[in-house]
């Protein structure tokens, strides 16, 4: 794996309080267990017990926790994302930002080589002042640090036409915002806590980073990954999807027998995501797009705003018309699941970061409902670039239209579309390559050998072997 003589690593990991976060630093931790390095991991006290489970490494992988304080407008005991409003996160921010004393006591004992953060703007000087290498770790897209305001400084007085423009030297025209999506940009000039926009609190975090690792591959996003490179003027370190062993488990008998009726290949399956929660028309709207495509459907949504259960919240006479067809679910679905379960054809989702490299690794086909800024980038990603998939066509405020939802899944589930054939061959040749174990062993191997060499010019400068201006 490494050159002989570099030992063992101790990485502290303290990612962004948000379970969107927490899994991917963990499938990273256990990637690096697996090669026996040590992980501290620091999270809210609150969430340890929920993570346990995916710890695959307890001999190296120790949960830290952290008391996460009460402030101005933040629900009694909020710890993460999941309690809390969008706009109530900047004050969670905040609270975070409180525990600096916390976390410096903790990264002071426990004495890590480095330590991965990828939120709080405050880890870069307190990493070096203790002699700990700040890392950043994205598991969001390279794109939305290529057109957010990393590269550039965004503010609320610019024109849509400032903000949707494409920088110089960006290394596509098709993953880009269109006029309609400046606000999912702007939402960057926003107050973020602690007197930064949330733009200014990426900006500074990444910037003070003694490198920048992204949880992707060359083979999908490598020029966007250059491009990045040269805006910070740093490294970037490749992990590799860092995606989890399949598990073997098998899927509960209840979505067994309900997707048993259906022929192989012919059911939709539909989950926007576990922040995701729609206005009641939206709602309606999605729904009866389901209903409209004229297939059988699994459709998982949180219950709207103002409806306690999905099925007060359903049209008019929607049961009594889709029968057996078409399940509307309010709880929670074993998505990693459900998508390799042979009857199901069809994938409608917001492609969210996460979710996007689990359908990449499904046979099934892809419709697209991005919402926010990353989930809009890889959407034109997947459609545009390596057009594995289709993106629904809003209306003209936003809205999905029961038309044009019912209107792409037709369309990607027809078996004498050509275009709809081309993306399934795509698809499959991506979810090949993907799958390559000796891919992703060498994408970890490298990573791995990345950090020791970083790790190993620390020493060396420790012992005046080189000069501070000739690491990297």
């Amino acid at each position: 794996m490494g050159k002989s003589g570099y030992s063992k690593l101790h990485i502290a990991m303290f990612p962004w309080v948000a379970y969107g976060h927490f899994i991917p630093f963990l499938h990273l931790s256990n990637k690096l267990a697996h090669k026996g390095h040590k992980i501290s991991f620091i999270l809210p006290k609150g969430v340890q017990p929920k993570l346990e489970n995916r710890n695959q490494y307890p001999n190296l992988i120790q949960f830290v926790p952290l008391v996460i304080p009460h402030v101005d407008g933040l629900p009694p005991g909020a710890e993460t994302t999941s309690v809390v409003t969008l706009n109530q996160q900047k004050y969670l921010a905040f609270a975070v930002d409180q525990t600096r004393d916390q976390v410096e006591g903790i990264l002071e004992a426990l004495k890590p080589d480095m330590v991965f953060y990828d939120f709080w703007f405050w880890i870069p000087d307190l990493a070096r002042q203790l002699g700990i290498h700040p890392i950043c770790y994205v598991v969001v897209s390279s794109m939305i640090m290529s057109l957010g305001s990393n590269i550039r400084t965004l503010t609320k007085e610019m024109t849509v036409e400032e903000v949707t423009k494409l920088p110089p030297d960006y290394p596509s025209s098709t993953v880009k915002f269109k006029a309609e999506e400046a606000a999912a940009l702007l939402f960057e000039a926003e107050d973020f806590g602690s007197g930064l926009s949330f733009g200014e609190r990426i900006r500074t975090a990444v910037s003070g980073s003694d490198a920048i690792a992204f949880r992707t591959c060359r083979e999908t996003e490598g020029p966007f990954c250059d491009y990045v490179a040269r805006g910070y003027g740093k490294p970037v370190l490749l992990s590799g999807p860092c995606l989890p062993e399949t598990k073997t488990q098998q899927l509960d008998e209840k979505w067994v027998s309900w997707l048993s009726q259906f022929e192989p290949g012919s059911v939709v399956f539909c989950s926007l995501g576990s922040q995701s929660v729609l206005q009641k028309d939206e709602f309606q709207e999605l729904v009866l797009g389901f209903e409209l495509c004229g297939l059988p459907f699994l459709v998982a949504l949180k219950p709207p705003q103002g409806c306690s259960t999905v099925e007060e919240a359903l049209p008019e006479g929607f049961q009594d018309r889709v029968g057996g067809r078409g399940l509307v679910y309010g709880g929670w679905v074993p998505q990693e699941q459900l998508l390799h379960h042979p009857n199901i054809g069809c994938f409608v989702n917001h492609c969210g970061y996460g979710t996007m490299w689990e359908f990449l690794l499904s046979d099934c086909q892809v419709v697209l409902i991005p919402e926010i800024g990353d989930q809009i980038l890889n959407t034109r990603l997947m459609a545009n670039e390596l057009k594995i998939g289709v993106e629904v066509e809003r209306g003209k405020n936003r809205e999905v239209p029961k038309e044009s939802l019912s209107e792409a899944i037709r369309f990607v589930m027809d078996k004498d579309n050509e275009t709809a054939n081309l993306m399934k061959r795509n698809h499959a040749k991506l979810k090949q390559m993907l799958s390559n174990r000796d891919l992703q062993e060498g994408y970890i191997n490298n990573f791995i050998q990345a950090l020791q060499d970083l790790s190993n010019m620390k020493s060396k400068l420790q012992n005046k072997m080189i000069k501070p201006d000739d690491v990297w």
